[in-house]
């Protein structure tokens, strides 16, 4: 049986992206400046070290729990499609300002997040959601990229498109099993500038995010979630705090 996934149409990859203006260049975001830039560029001026209202210390908070979907790093870059992704952003123009440095240190803990905001206490997954994820099976996905948002400019993620089961969308599916809300728009974050993009910089990276946009890097099967606990927003430092079986 061929899996079916969802469409565009289905999720929020669409109205979520960064609009790129004709002669216009790509500011780092407020958010980004006061989240991300901290943790790839410390030292730059435009680092939003702390805002009242937020946890954020030089990009670092208390202790943030999600339940996150996994994505094998050996598996992506086996995959011909990424490699051929990842060589294009190399050469691009805008290299230079991508943080290259920390992707090694994300390396064992790529994911898209699924249920976010769990709180700062290592939550409590009672035995009969347990149950109910372990009735569903291994869930199916297919990561395309890549995607720049409207919130976080800065960071560039590929996008996950679950499986459907019955019509369903699969990680919908699971959010309900845990008593969370439904989303629709998981990504993968795997790099991060340094710096804006100027106009012509700035065309090329919706050039690239256009051609990759239908293209499939690689599909995904995953028996189990993880139950993530970080204190930074790049999971630099976190851990995986429970695993919760898909069969």
């Amino acid at each position: 049986m061929v899996d079916t996934f969802c469409s565009d149409d289905a999720l929020a990859y669409e109205r979520s992206r960064t609009h790129f203006a004709p002669g216009q260049g790509m500011m780092l975001d407020d958010a980004y400046r006061l989240a991300h830039l901290p943790l790839v560029a410390p030292h730059d001026p435009r680092v939003i070290a702390a805002k009242d209202g937020t946890p954020y210390d030089k990009g670092r908070h208390p202790t943030a729990y999600s339940v996150v979907l996994p994505v094998s790093a050996d598996a992506l870059e086996a995959s011909p499609a990424y490699r051929a992704l990842d060589a294009e952003m190399r050469a691009a123009p805008f290299a230079r300002k991508v943080a290259w440095h920390v992707m090694g240190r994300r390396r064992q803990r790529l994911h898209a997040t699924i249920c976010g905001g769990l709180g700062s206490e290592l939550p409590a997954i009672e035995a009969s959601r347990r149950s109910a994820l372990a009735g569903l099976g291994p869930i199916r996905a297919e990561i395309r990229g890549p995607f720049s948002g409207n919130v976080n400019r800065g960071r560039l993620y590929l996008r996950v498109y679950p499986a459907l089961r019955d019509g369903a969308n699969l990680l919908h599916t699971v959010q309900r099993a845990l008593g969370r809300p439904t989303t629709d728009l998981y990504v993968v974050g795997l790099w991060n500038l340094m710096d804006d993009l100027d106009a012509g910089e700035a065309a090329i990276l919706a050039s690239m995010i256009e051609r990759w946009w239908s293209r499939t890097l690689l599909q995904v099967e995953v028996g189990e979630l993880w139950l993530l606990g970080a204190r930074d927003d790049l999971v630099l430092d976190g851990e995986i705090s429970d695993r919760l079986l898909l069969r």
